[in-house]
């Protein structure tokens, strides 16, 4: 497939930690002051969802120009081929005052200053997979305005940015609605979909300079915590504000963008895998539900469903 022209080129970006690398661990209860900082659904990687996850960019976005990776230093998956893909350490593009951090938010806030970056790319957790082959008008409409894939559920809104007791998550939530509507009015926004996040580099430089406070103090926190914004949500509903996003219809939602919590329910994740593997949907979220101990059973399951599904090691891995 030809390469398309720089001002269409599409990447993709990931993020990606190992909380069993060596000294990783001890690095975070340093830090960390809460349960919320220790919550290892958000840095383990029992299941290599994202060697399977380049397995399907190989297999379905054959367009895309080129793919990152960012983790902390020094840690690469060691069954990466680093020829094929971008590795980008935390420390090339984040400030030096605000590393080490933990804190997902404070990462994608700083994706615009990875080197290179193509104007236009394609955010995607280390938890997702494409099912199906996927084009760029899954993300961008022929105009340029972005797609935005909404979940049906609804988020907290800005009267509970200091709410005691509420996750970190719903924190940033209801805080990053509370700028939206000082600057464009209240409203409801429902959750964006766990789908990769599409964006346009400008609009989301753009989106960091009208709250430069809050994205500051984001970058600067080391663990998810309140009046942190969460710029996977903020940023969908900055554009459609500003008339450059569309939310795709409730039907192409519903039947591309899934999500399978990944849990110690044996039964439904046997159910689970069988069921994303038959439907094939164009994005698909594996969200790590286990806890504290993950059940070897359902472990297995997970990884023997992801194995069948895409079984063909890709460029993006060591012979």
């Amino acid at each position: 497939m030809p390469s398309p022209p720089d001002d269409q080129a599409i990447d993709v970006v990931y993020t990606w930690v190992d909380d069993t690398w060596p000294g990783y661990s001890d690095l975070l209860r340093q830090y960390a002051a809460d349960r919320h900082d220790l919550n290892p659904n958000r840095t383990r990687d029992n299941l290599q969802v994202l060697k399977y996850s380049l397995r399907s960019v190989a297999r379905f976005l054959p367009w895309a120009r080129r793919i990152y990776l960012v983790t902390c230093r020094p840690q690469i998956p060691p069954w990466l081929n680093t020829g094929a893909v971008r590795v980008v350490h935390h420390d090339e593009f984040i400030p030096r005052a605000n590393l080490p951090t933990f804190n997902s938010f404070a990462i994608v806030a700083n994706l615009h200053r990875l080197p290179g970056l193509a104007r236009r790319f394609v955010y995607v957790e280390d938890d997702r997979v494409f099912g199906r082959e996927v084009t760029p008008s899954d993300f961008f409409e022929p105009s340029g305005r972005t797609l935005v894939y909404q979940a049906l559920r609804g988020t907290a809104g800005a009267e509970r940015q200091h709410l005691q007791g509420a996750s970190p998550w719903n924190l940033a939530l209801a805080y990053s609605n509370a700028l939206l509507d000082e600057r464009f009015g209240r409203r409801r926004r429902p959750q964006v979909k766990f789908a990769p996040l599409a964006v346009d580099l400008e609009s989301w430089r753009e989106m960091v300079n009208s709250w430069p406070e809050a994205f500051a103090r984001t970058s600067a926190s080391r663990f998810r915590a309140a009046g942190n914004v969460a710029p996977e949500h903020l940023y969908p509903y900055f554009l459609a504000a500003t008339g450059r996003g569309v939310a795709v219809p409730r039907a192409t939602m519903l039947r591309h963008a899934w999500y399978q919590p990944i849990n110690n329910v044996v039964p439904l994740q046997a159910l689970g895998m069988a069921r994303l593997r038959w439907f094939a949907p164009k994005f698909a979220c594996l969200n790590d539900n286990f806890g504290a101990r993950p059940h070897p059973a359902s472990v297995r399951i997970v990884r023997r469903g992801l194995e069948r599904w895409f079984p063909t090691p890709s460029i993006f891995e060591r012979v």
